[in-house]
């Protein structure tokens, strides 16, 4: 396919997911099956387009002066990826698929739209009405956090030490660039890609398919490395899911002790059972919503609840999902964070921990439903996460942001990983 006629592929594409309020991954793929002539340099470039006009929507309406699908793809293509109003014309000339010729509203929004007169919602590519939780979350710096989760995201992997080490994988995969990861240890970094380029995929080469490495963001291992989790120690992964926290423990363990991975959705927790397999792990035990816990109650010295959320923290990854995002939703997900919370609390034996991840950036989700578990649970205290970061990251220059010195709030901007956060709290004794 010619560049024009892959612009107007993404733009029928993106009338499916703004129309119809479809995913943009269900959206691309049936694009995909109807139309197998297209080449895999050619679903890249069209997804790559779908993607880059999502992250910038509120950017590109404003500065197109229309939210509809043909302005977001011209738009992207302009102010992202640095086409003109020239390279458009000859692009769209004697092509067939092209989109239709420039309207001169369009010449004149591309030659005079600048961000500078732009309410703070659209110049941080959020939904307006997250605004005032993003202020509240990072106060001047909103903006720029924004900004931030609307960039195209690395791929990360974590070295897998049960089989491997972070030298052996890049001797092993040499024919990639990649970088050793800032924070994590054990991670590997793909950078990624440019315009309509591909990113390499790794995971049919040996050392995926031999279970040295794992696709996992560093934000995830982070977390991970901060539940602290010791070898020979009893833990319930409570929201397990494909089970990426679970392998990251089986290593930091060492294959000693423990580790109950549970899930109430089958259909999240069915990928787990091959990557176990694969990573080589031996003290993990997979527990569906068929399968009672009673037998682990006030037990485990630590309780891992990767809760329901948003999703705000990895909109780089799933940007049509921000624009999908309603109050209702958000409601939603902090009753489900308040009962997982409370179930999961139950298994904390005396002198334990609990741990609560997500992958939000949002306050009602973090900060505020720790302290609302913390008001009706007085047997908890909150611990300083921020302590075991110093041990553990004390060398390296980013920060994340914590507004109690306690929890940990990861995001593009200052960790350069997908936005997550932890909190810890302590079970009296």
């Amino acid at each position: 396919m010619r560049p024009a006629g892959r612009l107007q592929a993404a733009i029928e594409i993106l009338t499916e997911i703004v129309e119809r309020h479809r995913p943009a991954s269900q959206s691309l793929a049936d694009w995909g099956r109807s139309h197998r002539f297209a080449g895999s340099g050619d679903r890249a470039a069209i997804g790559n387009l779908v993607y880059d006009a999502l992250r910038h929507r509120a950017s590109i309406a404003w500065r197109m002066g229309a939210e509809t699908p043909r302005a977001l793809g011209l738009g992207v293509v302009v102010f992202d990826w640095g086409e003109t109003v020239e390279s458009l014309a000859q692009m769209f000339a004697g092509d067939a698929h092209a989109p239709e010729a420039l309207s001169n509203e369009e010449c004149k929004a591309f030659a005079a739209s600048t961000l500078d007169a732009a309410p703070g919602w659209v110049q941080a590519e959020i939904p307006e009405w997250l605004e005032e939780p993003f202020k509240e979350n990072f106060e001047e710096e909103f903006v720029a956090e924004g900004q931030a989760l609307a960039l195209r995201p690395p791929t990360d992997f974590r070295v897998n030490t049960l089989k491997a080490d972070r030298d052996k994988v890049t001797k092993a995969l040499k024919r990639y660039t990649l970088e050793a990861t800032p924070l994590s240890a054990t991670g590997l970094r793909l950078a990624p890609s440019v315009g309509p380029s591909r990113t390499s995929n790794i995971q049919p080469e040996a050392p995926y398919q031999k279970g040295w490495i794992e696709v996992q963001d560093e934000g995830s291992q982070v977390c991970s490395s901060l539940v602290f989790a010791q070898p020979g120690e009893q833990v319930l992964d409570y929201c397990a899911g494909a089970g990426g926290k679970t392998l990251a423990l089986a290593a930091a363990m060492a294959n000693k002790g423990q580790i109950f991975a549970y899930d109430t959705d089958r259909n999240r927790l069915a990928p787990i059972y091959e990557r176990l397999k694969r990573a080589g792990t031996r003290n993990v035990q997979v527990r569906g919503p068929d399968d009672p816990l009673d037998d682990l109650a006030l037990k485990m010295d630590r309780v891992v609840v990767d809760a329901p959320c948003t999703g705000s923290g990895v909109w780089r990854r799933r940007p049509d999902a921000k624009w999908r995002l309603t109050p209702d939703a958000l409601e939603k997900r902090l009753e489900e964070q308040r009962l997982v919370l409370e179930q999961a609390s139950g298994y904390v034996r005396p002198g334990g921990y609990l741990c609560y991840i997500t992958c939000s950036v949002l306050p009602q989700e973090n900060e505020g439903r720790v302290y609302g578990f913390l008001e009706e649970n007085d047997e908890f205290e909150l611990l300083s996460a921020g302590e075991v970061w110093e041990s553990l990251y004390a060398d390296v220059d980013l920060k994340p942001w914590s507004s109690d010195d306690c929890s940990v709030t990861l995001t593009p901007a200052t960790t350069g990983t997908d936005g997550f956060f932890f909190a810890v709290m302590g079970r009296s004794a």
